[in-house]
């Protein structure tokens, strides 16, 4: 399996604001929480191009990921999903470890729903929890 990461374009947004919806509804209605405008039109406001990746598995778009750094340093890791027929084949560990391995000088941030599979792959990956609302972990990895 080729696992690659290109960069995003403006036309990718109504491919990605799909894949969030498919991605995180189950998560979401377990929580009480889907609303189907909503998660379209987080992803419509909170999309940044310049600093997203689509994930390529065998030549095929399957998933995506942003990494931004914030004014404290922090590097957030933020809309990285993948497509349910991706999920469970170690495309998620290979573009965590990609991201990670690239050098920063401070921690990396990420949030994940409650109770989603996602957390165990950040766990694996050195991320500790901070704090769980019941609706969003909040986990970090030192740097």
């Amino acid at each position: 399996m080729m696992v690659d990461l290109r960069p995003s374009i403006a036309a990718d947004l109504e491919w990605l604001v799909e894949l969030r919806a498919v991605v995180l509804r189950p998560d979401l209605e377990r929580l009480g929480r889907f609303d189907a405008h909503r998660v379209r039109d987080r992803m419509r406001l909170a999309f940044l191009p310049e600093l997203t990746r689509i994930i390529v598995v065998d030549g095929v778009d399957a998933g995506s990921i942003t990494v931004r750094v914030d004014e404290d340093g922090v590097r957030w890791i933020e809309h990285f999903y993948l497509s349910p027929e991706t999920q469970g084949r170690g495309v998620g560990g290979a573009v965590l470890r990609a991201v990670l391995d690239v050098p920063h000088l401070g921690d990396t941030r990420l949030n994940v729903l409650h109770g989603s599979a996602a957390q165990r792959l950040y766990t694996r990956h050195g991320f500790i929890e901070d704090s769980d609302d019941g609706v969003d972990v909040f986990m970090t990895r030192r740097r």
